[in-house]
């Protein structure tokens, strides 16, 4: 009988064999605390649940702070800012509400400020519960939120509105409703654009369902307040429709990518446009984005593009449809890493993924060094399989 080694796993395979699998040594990324110069470089981080408090559905959820500022520190000391209290932080229904959200924009822009870290904070509606609001009352609860973000002393980026999409009959709406909230900016603010890749329910955003007439109302929007405006986070997962967007736009609004599939090219640029980055998967890529990035500063593009292409592969599984159950993958990354000590989510929704998603997420993330524990990494890998009946 053959002796694995602590290391050494045996894995599922999607043909339902098994494969052994040995643990890759760990990468030593190094540290760099100071912000980037050559892009602005956010991640949309996780919120860490406290698993061990007893609460019931519909109320909510229970936080662990000290982990979820702890991580924030992890990704501040690789150079990566925060873009707080955003989709990755599950808000809205049956996961954070605005009075947690409050608080983690609290804690997180106070833990951005002490390190010299960038970060910008989530301004949304999600405290309004009447189905169809009145637009004044979606304004209103902008306001609310984007009052409280700045006088964190931070920046906002102006989240999609469930309450908007409801509410709004054209593209007029939309664009007095971000006039409207935008003049009340003391602060250049990030405008969320969110396909529907990511949140179906967002169908006709912008007023339209056809992207490109939807684009047009966003360069209008942007046209009109580019003075109030940092840039627009472009979340449709379309690299030539990115490319497309950022040509477009009024110069001095940045284009934040949330494309988790081909970001080191966006981010790379033609030598006329580039993008920034505001991304999810930079929650469980920090160390090897750092690495990235420094090099990117430094004048090395081969460096940076060779260095973040190797998480391809990585990202694009955790992010394969439906792409919203990335979130699945960032909180197993993080427990697999040593950063929280358990796999589950604010919302219970860390079943969303298939075993066999994770175990091959756990392969990619272990291929590129990123488990700083292998030891750690593996065991909690078989006590996943053992819970998921796998021997």
């Amino acid at each position: 009988m053959t002796t694995l080694a602590s290391t050494d796993l045996v894995l599922p395979t999607a043909g339902g064999g098994t494969v052994r699998h040995a643990m890759h040594e760990p990468v030593d990324y190094p540290r760099h605390p100071a912000p980037f110069t050559s892009r602005t470089v956010l991640a949309a981080a996780h919120v860490v649940a406290d698993a061990r408090a007893d609460y019931q559905p519909g109320q909510a959820p229970p936080i662990d702070w000290e982990a979820t500022i702890a991580f924030r520190k992890h990704l501040f000391s690789y150079g990566i800012g925060i873009a707080e209290a955003m989709d990755t932080t599950e808000r809205g229904p049956g996961g954070l509400q605005w009075p947690q959200a409050k608080e983690l924009i609290r804690l997180g822009v106070a833990a951005a400020r002490e390190a010299g870290a960038a970060c910008v904070a989530g301004a949304g509606t999600d405290q309004i519960t009447s189905p169809r609001p009145a637009l004044s009352e979606i304004v209103d609860a902008y306001t609310e939120q984007l009052e409280f973000v700045q006088a964190q002393g931070s920046a906002a980026v102006i989240r999609a509105s469930h309450a908007l999409v409801a509410a709004a009959k054209s593209e007029d709406d939309y664009l007095g409703v971000y006039r409207d909230v935008l003049a009340r900016t003391d602060k250049p603010a990030i405008v969320h654009w969110l396909g529907t890749g990511f949140d179906p329910t967002l169908a006709g955003y912008w007023g339209h369902t056809d992207v490109r007439r939807a684009m047009d109302v966003v360069i209008d929007m942007a046209r009109e307040n580019a003075d109030r405006l940092e840039g627009i986070k472009f979340s449709l997962l379309d690299e030539e429709l990115e490319k497309e967007f950022r040509r477009r736009l009024p110069t001095g609004v940045k284009v934040f990518t949330g494309d988790d599939y081909g970001y080191t090219n966006l981010l790379l640029g033609d030598g006329a446009h580039h993008s920034h980055g505001l991304l999810g998967v930079l929650d469980p890529l920090a160390p090897i984005a750092s690495a990235a990035f420094t090099a990117l500063d430094a004048g090395d593009e081969q460096g940076f593009a060779d260095t973040l292409n190797a998480s391809i592969p990585m990202a694009v599984k955790m992010f394969e449809a439906p792409a919203d159950r990335y979130k699945v993958g960032t909180v197993f990354v993080a427990w697999l890493s040593g950063h929280q000590d358990h796999f589950r989510m604010v919302t219970g929704r860390e079943g969303m993924r298939s075993l066999q998603h994770l175990t091959d997420l756990f392969v990619l993330t272990d291929a590129l060094g990123l488990f700083p524990d292998p030891e750690l990494a593996a065991n909690r890998m078989r006590l996943l399989l053992a819970v998921g009946g796998v021997e």
